[in-house]
């Protein structure tokens, strides 16, 4: 049983790292693509349909559960990657509408994967498998910013502008890794838990199959709204109330490191010809700075006097300095350029070793938000852990939306105090939380 699970868990980490290579990759370049477009008719924005998506997706997660406990965790899966597959081909013969089509089914495809990623990673797993279980997953998702990033970088460098070709043949591959992705669902096989429970149906003779997805529609729909009474509640609270700020932050700098800055660095004049290749290996310095932070705090913060304030403060700090390297190398104009390359010059000489460090610097400070989130949420919710990531999504999916849509109109100096000004808010409510959760043990032991 202990083989069937983890191959379970495998085979979902491998389905991820194709289909987000595709579509991390797809993040990165699409506004640089559309900007490139030899089309007449074609009036997409990349940055409207990042923000459509993310929009579509934090709703959406309201719903996700009641479709998963219906179909259950696998058909939901392969379904979603189907969507994600379609957003992905609309790229190879590109219209707005089809553009715009897919950016909503694919914010609802998100919702329904991710919902049926934690289901069926913890059907496969027990107390004291679920860490390595997670961080293996983990491991192989973040490694899907590596590879296709690698793949426009050899495919770019020395382009000025990408051709019609070029284009078609990038996400033909794309589209062919997201397919061989969701199709690897259906290799997954069933856990102990749902032969159980198949076990048990089976042993009802009188419930029609019709009947028993009645039932489960009926049963997911109570849960449903049990689940969002929770989540009201929830929201009330003085702590989430403070972990907004940090929540919404994440949002924002999301949406930066996942489509802007690569943008940015493509659009800037001053790289020349290296300019288009560099969006590859930006994203790349990107996932590593995500990996390393994932690993590395994962294993500091099981000393307790590392203490989760530190890791923010420390993803503070490391995100300003990004901020600051951004504003001093890289053109004003770069997000809002309507051509695909900058007019403005900044105040210093446009240098690639700096604009890669930033991008490694985003991945590690990005690292330290999402990781202490994720523990002070789990800690603080350990009995309502479902309502209080959602809440955790939906915020930060909002604000990643709201960034895409300002994002095509906003100088970059605008985006990036944005930014600056949640993020000191967000580490300030952080340590607030932190402190009353100290305190509050303190009382207990005292």
């Amino acid at each position: 049983m202990a083989d069937r699970r983890t191959f379970n868990v495998v085979i979902l980490g491998v389905g991820f790292l194709f289909i987000f290579t595709a579509f991390t990759t797809c993040g990165n370049v699409e506004q640089t693509v559309v900007k490139s477009l030899q089309n007449g008719t074609f009036s997409g924005s990349g940055y409207h349909s990042l923000g459509i998506i993310y929009g579509v997706f934090s709703f959406s997660n309201l719903l996700a559960p009641t479709v998963v406990a219906v179909i259950g965790p696998k058909m939901t899966m392969f379904l979603s990657g189907l969507l994600y597959s379609g957003y992905i081909a609309v790229f190879i013969i590109p219209s707005t509408w089809s553009f715009y089509l897919t950016s909503v089914l694919i914010g609802i495809g998100a919702a329904m994967l991710w919902t049926a990623q934690g289901h069926f990673l913890v059907e496969n797993s027990e107390a004291s498998t679920i860490n390595k279980n997670t961080g293996m997953f983990w491991a192989l998702l973040q490694c899907s910013m590596l590879f296709g990033n690698l793949y426009i970088y050899f495919d770019w460098n020395g382009k000025t502008e990408i051709s019609d070709s070029s284009r078609k043949n990038i996400f033909l591959s794309l589209l062919v890794a997201s397919i061989l992705g969701t199709l690897s669902f259906l290799v997954l096989r069933k856990s102990h838990h749902e032969n159980e429970m198949l076990s048990e149906e089976e042993g009802q003779p009188l419930l029609s199959t019709p009947g028993m997805y009645k039932h489960r529609a009926n049963t997911a729909m109570q849960d449903a709204k049990s689940e969002f009474k929770t989540i009201l509640q929830l929201l009330k609270t003085k702590t989430m109330l403070l972990l907004s700020p940090c929540m919404a932050y994440t949002g924002l700098e999301l949406s930066f490191y996942s489509g802007v800055y690569g943008t940015c660095i493509g659009a800037t004049a001053q790289f020349g010809e290296a300019a288009k290749g560099l969006i590859g290996i930006s994203g790349i310095v990107v996932g590593i700075g995500e990996i390393v932070g994932g690993g590395l705090f994962g294993l500091l913060c099981k000393n307790n006097r590392f203490r989760r304030t530190s890791v923010v403060f420390l993803g503070m700090v490391v995100h300003f300095v990004a901020v600051y390297l951004i504003f001093l190398n890289i053109p004003d104009d770069a997000p809002v350029v309507f051509s695909t390359t900058t007019q403005h010059k900044p105040y210093l000489t446009p240098s690639a070793s700096i604009a890669l460090l930033c991008s490694f610097l985003l991945g590690l400070g990005d690292s330290c938000f999402n990781t202490q989130l994720y523990s002070i949420l789990g800690c603080v919710y350990a009995g309502q852990s479902t309502a209080a990531f959602a809440i955790f999504k939906f915020i930060q999916s909002v604000f990643a939306a709201v960034a895409f849509f300002y994002s095509g109109y906003l100088l970059l100096k605008w985006q990036l105090l944005l930014m600056v000004i949640l993020g000191f808010s967000g580490t300030l409510c952080f340590f607030v939380v932190e402190r009353m959760q100290n305190f509050s043990v303190d009382l207990q032991e005292y």
